[in-house]
């Protein structure tokens, strides 16, 4: 029987910090979870078991022949490099545009189309083939990927956090597709920040915690274990409070409606994205936005923040100004706390954690201007609450993936701003993480004056604050329809 095992092994993670494994046995056609909060080592992980990282002592026999891995740093770098390719980013479909399609992201390491084919049929997506990669939504995107590695016929196949950013049905769908691989007889792994994202095929689960793999057993002896269910559970987060903003937050009048969009319209060459959309946010209201992937919540999120260049040829008014009427981007963003998965691609620039922080006051990515000693204690603050004052100083991006994307949060935070936009913030989070970034989103609701438009495929990950649903629901010929309600 093909199998991996580690016994007695420490990787190098950095000249002072290591990864220990005491005992790791991985059996072929085998399939296994691995759990951990952000900075477990879980990253550290995959790489080991792609036999990417470096051992300083140890046993490793390794007879897995083919094996392939897929990651969210893996993914956007394949979006980001197709938005490079000929600086298109203005561009609709359709217009000259050298991106790659779907068919070719697939076949980009192993051309076969015949297989290419059947492995778009089996998960959907055989309608993209011909579509450009970049223009897919996240699920589209998670799948390709997917068929991307599976055109070599791995034996091994990881997979680092695969249901992040993906609704409920995509999440479904996928565990199932998974499923029928294990089936077929690939070992699968994958590393997890859920155990309730934790698929039923599964038959062991392995626990991290400080670059350690604490166990590994049968997934019903982990989850009947005291010390993970107490993981798993979550104890109640208390006491938590948050610095304040360096100045008086803008406070609007009560009578001034903070969104007001008038048939909002947006097309991408022959695809509608937003047909007819009428919505108002106004004073007091914290909106959730929900619907499938691709269904453009992200797309209507970017026309309020002045990132979509068809916000101007849409009647839309924020904070009591119509856009186009004068006012610059800085209008707009000084009133917008932001982020998403976008931003996190974008925040490239090489900075330290503590300028990410600073950069939240000022709208910007990277520090352009001197900041005050205010902002300065401030941010320290905020790196206490995070856990990385020890940081503060490393780059940015030496950060584990769920570790900058608590920095951008609090970065959306600083200024408590009047509208806070958040699209996805909880993606690559643990559950403790994700626990208390909704406690300094339900505090800075309820004791200051801003609101909230948030997005999120899980229905738990929404505050307590929410009182507003809008809804981006499919018809039968795949457009959408908008349900606007009251829910708190």
């Amino acid at each position: 029987m093909v199998m991996l095992t580690i016994a007695n092994a420490r990787y190098k993670i950095s000249d002072y910090k290591v990864f220990l494994i005491e005992s790791l046995t991985i059996k072929s056609a085998s399939s296994v979870a691995f759990v951990g909060r952000n900075g477990s080592g879980k990253s550290i992980l995959v790489n080991i078991l792609a036999g990417e990282q470096t051992l300083l002592f140890g046993n490793v026999i390794n007879e897995f022949k083919s094996i392939a891995h897929i990651s969210f740093e893996q993914l956007q770098k394949l979006i980001d490099d197709e938005w490079k390719r000929n600086n298109t980013d203005m561009l609709s479909e359709g217009e000259t545009d050298t991106g790659l399609t779907t068919a070719q992201i697939m076949q980009e390491h192993k051309i076969d189309e015949a297989r290419c084919r059947q492995l778009a049929s089996q998960f959907g997506i055989e309608h993209l083939l011909s579509r450009r990669f970049k223009y897919l939504s996240t699920g589209e995107t998670r799948k390709t990927l997917l068929c991307r590695v599976l055109m070599n016929q791995p034996d091994l196949l990881i997979l680092d956090e695969p249901f992040d950013g993906l609704d409920v049905a995509s999440r479904e769908n996928l565990a199932v597709k998974l499923a029928g691989l294990a089936e077929q007889g690939i070992t699968i792994v994958l590393v997890l920040n859920r155990f309730n994202e934790i698929p039923s095929f599964i038959e062991n689960i392995g626990v991290l915690a400080d670059c350690q793999l604490l166990k590994i057993g049968s997934k019903a002896a982990i989850l009947d274990d005291a010390t993970v269910k107490q993981l798993a559970e979550l104890e109640s987060m208390q006491n938590v409070s948050l610095p304040e903003a360096d100045e008086p937050p803008v406070k609007l009048a009560d009578d001034i409606d903070r969104v007001i969009l008038n048939n909002g319209y947006v097309k991408y060459a022959d695809k509608i994205i937003i047909n007819g959309l009428t919505w108002q946010v106004k004073a007091k209201q914290n909106w959730q936005i929900v619907g499938p992937n691709g269904a453009g919540k992200s797309t209507l999120l970017s026309l309020i923040t002045g990132d979509h260049p068809q916000g101007y040829s849409n009647d839309l008014t924020l904070f009591g100004r119509k856009r186009g009427s004068g006012e610059t981007i800085w209008d707009i963003k000084r009133h917008i706390g932001y982020v998403s998965s976008s931003l996190h691609l974008d925040y490239r620039v090489s900075a330290s954690v503590k300028n990410v922080l600073l950069s939240g006051y000022f709208d910007s990515i990277g520090i352009y201007q001197a900041t005050s000693d205010k902002q300065n204690k401030l941010a320290d603050q905020w790196l206490q609450l995070l856990g990385l004052q020890k940081q503060a100083n490393d780059p940015f991006q030496s950060l584990s993936w769920g570790q900058q994307r608590l920095v951008l949060i609090a970065r959306a935070l600083v200024k408590h701003p009047t509208l806070l936009i958040l699209d996805e913030p909880l993606q690559g989070l643990d559950q403790l993480n994700r626990e208390l970034v909704k406690r300094w989103i339900d505090r800075l609701i309820n004791n200051g004056y801003t609101q909230l438009l948030f997005i999120s495929h899980h229905a738990e990950d929404a505050p307590k604050c929410i009182t507003h649903r809008l809804t981006f629901e499919p018809d039968l010929d795949h457009n959408y329809q908008y349900q606007l309600e009251q829910v708190n």
